[in-house]
């Protein structure tokens, strides 16, 4: 089978849609499919494309299993709706100069952006009379009026249309949350048998838990969390949770990435007087990011929505470090880390409740090292690439043995 992947965000990009496109390209190829990407340059989330890009509109990447075609975008940071916007629009554009390098394929996956990548989608589609499927990463717009992101009763009825549109086309859609089916087949009118959810999974050869280490005297107790500095998290929680235990002093509050809060987090620190808090940003390789999550004690997922209805992807990557999760949520990300038994709870805006939970941590290994020990061979056994990647498989198996007359291939 080959597969053609419109991914805006694709390695060396960070975030979970990045991550979410190659655990499937990775899981199929695996399993001795084809796949093409055609994604952008590289520019999530500082803006900074590397010099190799520079003056170009487009770049092939050919290697076995794999071909990657990379197409311009403009050097934005990825902040704000403006700048969002722009950078989505110009790939619906530009991911179109590689209709003529790609070549025949049986199926066409609409990773990411949400919604908007399946417009560039629909248009291989067509050229290559195959059926495309829709990926949803995130509900939106929903997601945007959770976050205050869209207010306008106008921008909502054209966003709504919008994401109507893309639904309505798909030959198949791929949530990776079961509330996000449950939403959108009655509030678009979709038929429920289109939807199929597939978790992101995580790719367990860069994602694993080290063989631990003896704990020496003195060691601050890391508490970290690692991503997008973004609106979608309430780090104000983390801080004032810090400020409760700024006292402790072998605990060690560390936030790392980049994003639009970043220099404000820098700022709201000095303000607090925090010296329990470090932030770093910068932006590192995933290999980079599980080192950062095997040398952490405990790692906060800080959702800021109330109404969240996704399972975030940076929850599976926590679970294969071996580390426990403080979840800051309610919903489907709450509801799994409790099935799996890889965390603790915590009510979002609870910073009490999340000061509590990191002593409950670093008092108490032995639960510690077993809510870690619970997550990590759930991963395991459950959401490697290769299963997600079999998961895929199946899907697009099945839509091409019902789509085949319809195609004429």
């Amino acid at each position: 089978m080959k597969v053609l992947i419109i991914a805006q965000y694709f390695p060396p990009d960070m975030g979970g849609g990045s991550a979410r496109a190659y655990n499937v390209v990775k899981g199929l190829t695996s399993l001795g499919h084809k796949a093409t990407v055609v994604t952008a340059f590289p520019h999530y989330p500082t803006g900074k494309i590397p010099r190799e890009f520079r003056r170009k509109l487009l770049s092939v990447e050919k290697g076995g299993r794999l071909d990657i075609m990379r197409t311009w975008v403009p050097p934005l940071a990825s902040g704000g709706v403006v700048k969002r916007l722009l950078l989505f629009v110009s790939f619906c554009v530009s991911s179109l100069f590689a209709i003529p390098f790609v070549k025949r394929v049986n199926l066409v996956w609409a990773a990411n952006p949400n919604i908007i990548s399946a417009y560039p989608a629909l248009v291989y589609s067509l050229f290559k009379r195959c059926p495309m499927v829709l990926n949803v990463d995130d509900l939106w717009p929903e997601e945007l009026y959770n976050l205050g992101m869209l207010n306008s009763r106008i921008l909502r009825k054209i966003a709504e249309g919008i994401s109507r549109i893309a639904y309505a086309t798909s030959t198949a859609i791929t949530p990776i949350s079961p509330v996000y089916a449950d939403i959108i087949a009655p509030k678009y009118g979709i038929d429920s048998e289109k939807m199929h959810v597939v978790p992101a999974g995580v790719d367990l050869d860069n994602f694993k838990a080290p063989a631990s280490k003896p704990e020496a005297e003195g060691d601050a107790y890391k508490v970290l969390y690692i991503g997008a500095l973004s609106l979608a998290y309430d780090f104000e929680n983390i801080l004032k949770a810090a400020l409760l235990l700024s006292s402790e002093n072998r605990i060690k509050f560390i936030i790392q990435g980049q994003g639009e809060l970043g220099e404000y987090l820098k700022s709201r620190i000095k303000e607090l007087d925090l010296r329990n808090v470090d932030v770093i940003l910068k932006v590192v390789s995933r290999r980079e990011v599980a080192e950062i999550l095997s040398s952490a004690d405990a790692l906060l997922l800080p959702l800021k929505s109330l109404n969240y209805a996704g399972i975030s992807s940076k929850l599976y990557e926590y679970q294969a470090s071996g580390k426990p999760i403080i979840c800051c949520s309610r919903g489907p990300s709450a509801s799994y880390v409790l099935q799996t038994n890889s965390g603790i709870v915590v009510e979002p805006g609870d910073y009490k409740g999340l000061s509590k939970s990191i002593l409950l941590l670093a008092e108490d290994k032995k639960f510690s090292r077993a809510l870690g020990d619970a997550g990590k061979k759930y991963v395991e056994n459950n959401l490697s690439t290769e299963k997600v990647g079999a998961r895929m498989e199946k899907i697009f198996t099945s839509l091409l043995e019902v789509k085949t007359t319809e195609f004429g291939q």
